[in-house]
């Protein structure tokens, strides 16, 4: 019996790479997605050419909790298994304290903190029945305050303390970490300039970007070391030691 990995955002970029890369390891596959239809398709259709009827798509808005439940109640239907989630869904945008709404606050805790925490609540049965891990994808700049940035950065901050406290709440059946992405892409719709990413690259110890790669790596990885729950790692080439 094929095991199963449900990822969230997973139509694009670090979701995508997630789901490729256990996608050669021969897992079933629940790709979620909000508006990136065409992609989650192509992605799966990708998938099904090379291990038949493995993936499967599900559109799902995370700051609705209605559609929150009904992305647990599909996911459950799909396959026999649930073995890993990933909250990989994010939303990202500045929200300057004097341009700050009711809306965006709606908007980023919505899809970064109140998504993955109620999606987790609902699907527990079955991770607990697979002694399942859950992931969740958080951010390496944290630690440091973000300008501009101050719902995004609560949401994240609130992902990583329930990282901790699930991590406590569901042990011993489910590990419970997060890993948390440094500088590796420009943000959606955006070019940086060869000078911004030498800016940013002058404060890597490693002196080059990350990748997709990399998190996709870490993700199987800590997925699959059952001796390690309650984690924030860090993937961000050293940048965060300054």
């Amino acid at each position: 019996m094929n095991k199963t990995i449900l990822i969230t955002g997973a139509a694009k970029r670090i979701g995508k790479e997630i789901a490729l890369t256990y996608s050669d390891l021969g897992w079933n596959i629940i790709i979620h997605f909000n508006s990136s239809k065409d992609d989650a398709e192509k992605l799966a259709n990708q998938i099904n050419s090379k291990n038949p009827n493995t993936a499967k798509i599900i559109q799902a808005n995370l700051d609705v909790d209605s559609e929150v439940m009904r992305l647990v109640d599909e996911a459950k239907g799909l396959f026999e298994t649930i073995d890993i989630l990933v909250n990989n869904a994010s939303t990202f945008y500045p929200t300057p304290i004097e341009d700050i709404s009711l809306e965006h606050w709606t908007n980023l805790v919505g899809s970064n903190l109140k998504g993955p925490l109620f999606l987790i609540n609902g699907l527990r049965d079955k991770l607990k029945e697979s002694n399942g891990s859950i992931i969740n994808i958080t951010d390496t700049n944290l630690s440091k305050g973000v300008a501009n940035f101050s719902i995004y950065s609560a949401a994240k901050g609130g992902l990583e303390s329930i990282t901790k406290g699930l991590a406590r709440e569901l042990a011993p059946e489910i590990t419970v970490n997060a890993i948390a992405p440094g500088a590796m892409l420009e943000p959606p719709d955006v070019v940086w300039t060869d000078e911004q990413k030498e800016k940013v690259i002058s404060n890597i110890p490693l002196k080059k970007m990350g990748s997709e790669k990399d998190i996709a790596q870490a993700v199987k990885f800590v997925a699959g070391a059952k001796y390690i729950t309650g984690q924030v790692i860090k993937i961000d080439g050293g940048r965060s030691l300054s």
